[in-house]
């Protein structure tokens, strides 16, 4: 018994156990990646509640949600919101074509080795992460459609009013 133990232990750690997911109220990881206008540090927009998106050139749902991140961004900058969206194409040149269709008025990432989406664990195309003033995770979202624009324009509210 003890044996198994030890190998079930082994094999959580080397499997990454869930414990170290992001979840909400666990700190923001740190990640910093290559970006439009130099590197984009995540640490560095500490005091901003930020929402954070995971997207693809391939994700149909991430074409209707650069318009309405445009909007939020403009919308609540002046209160303190950033919006930093990281693209997970391999091929730079297809996140281009995509910013050429879909013009983003907030700041792109880049992350195509996957590194910044393991260590957030994302599980399906787009995936948002609000994050508080303080870094801490406030709600993940992963999808994104017409009735998702009401729930997460009330949750950027909520986090930007209740911190103000």
């Amino acid at each position: 018994m003890r044996r198994f133990t030890s190998l079930l232990a082994a094999s959580l750690f080397a499997c990454g156990a869930p414990a170290l997911a992001v979840q909400p109220g666990s700190a923001a990881p740190a990640v910093v990646l290559p970006a439009d206008g130099g590197e984009f540090h995540l640490d560095a927009y500490r005091g901003k509640v930020v929402y954070l998106d995971f997207w693809a050139s391939w994700c149909g749902p991430c074409k209707q949600s650069f318009p309405w991140m445009n909007t939020i961004q403009s919308k609540y900058a002046d209160k303190g919101l950033a919006i930093v969206a990281i693209n997970v194409d391999t091929a730079h040149d297809d996140a281009l074509q995509f910013l050429k269709q879909v013009p983003a008025r907030f700041r792109i990432a880049y992350d195509p080795k996957g590194e910044a989406a393991k260590e957030f664990a994302i599980k399906g195309m787009p995936s948002s992460f609000l994050i508080g003033r303080d870094g801490k995770v406030i709600s993940m979202h992963t999808g994104f459609n017409n009735g998702s624009r009401e729930q997460l324009e009330r949750a950027v509210e909520q986090a930007l009013g209740g911190q103000q």
